[in-house]
């Protein structure tokens, strides 16, 4: 850790300040996210605190053997001193100490220098496509009848879907966010669940279907759900052809 810098895990009282940090800091709003991570047994997260002052975040969600590591930010006039490495070392030490073994990340053209000196890998890409909302366009029916709010009873058949799509153990994560405002579920024909898309307060989520056809009815789902002027964000990885072709 740099010289003066201390880190520890972020207390209630820091939350206000440290975002209002990460806004003047032109990071964006974290404040829906921040207090996710600290409602959620899942996460991670620990500040760096120079005579009192938070000048850097750092974030480790466990989902059971692998850890996403995020939300590494360094307030600008503490930068190049070795803080952006030290809060990476100490969210991965805190998340191997909670049983992860493998730790992928998201990393932005910027961050990925870091990361690199750091021992990770490029693994994939991520691209990303849009769409307008369905209400912008001619095709402005209702959504598939299939696609409906959460309910308590899917979240086994969900874990399960997502523990095959992704290997990891997001239990935890899913408690915590999923419910009917965010999350939709489709069904097939005989109730079972086939695919669901949860999304999160800060942005983003997850769309996670074994076929082609169900994601697209999803998708298709948000959009005819989504008010006029919008737009549907969606990000798929780069070897995930046929999906991206279905999405072109």
């Amino acid at each position: 850790v740099p010289p003066r810098a201390s880190l520890r895990p972020i207390r209630p009282s820091d939350l206000d300040a440290t975002v209002a940090a990460i806004v003047a800091d032109d990071f964006g709003d974290r404040r829906d996210w921040f207090e996710f991570a600290m409602g959620c047994q899942a996460c991670r997260m620990l500040v760096a605190v120079v005579d009192g002052e938070v000048v850097g975040t750092g974030v480790a969600t466990v989902n059971g053997p692998v850890a996403w590591i995020g939300t590494i930010w360094v307030k600008r006039t503490h930068r190049r001193h070795g803080l952006g490495t030290a809060l990476t070392d100490a969210v991965i030490d805190a998340a191997t100490e909670a049983g992860a073994r493998t730790f992928v990340l998201t990393a932005t053209h910027r961050g990925r220098p870091l990361y690199e000196r750091m021992g990770f890998e490029v693994q994939t890409w991520y691209r990303t496509m849009e769409a307008p909302a369905l209400a912008d366009t001619d095709d402005a029916s209702p959504p598939s009848p299939r696609v409906r709010p959460f309910d308590d009873s899917d979240l086994p058949a969900m874990l399960a879907l997502d523990r095959a799509a992704t290997g990891e153990d997001r239990t935890a994560v899913f408690e915590t966010l999923v419910g009917p405002a965010g999350t939709r579920v489709l069904h097939g024909a005989d109730g079972a669940v086939r695919g669901f898309v949860a999304r999160a307060p800060w942005g983003g989520g997850a769309t996670v279907a074994p076929r082609i056809d169900d994601a697209m009815t999803i998708l298709d789902a948000r959009r005819r759900g989504s008010s006029p002027g919008k737009r549907v964000r969606c990000g798929i990885l780069l070897e995930n052809e046929a999906g991206a072709e279905a999405l072109e």
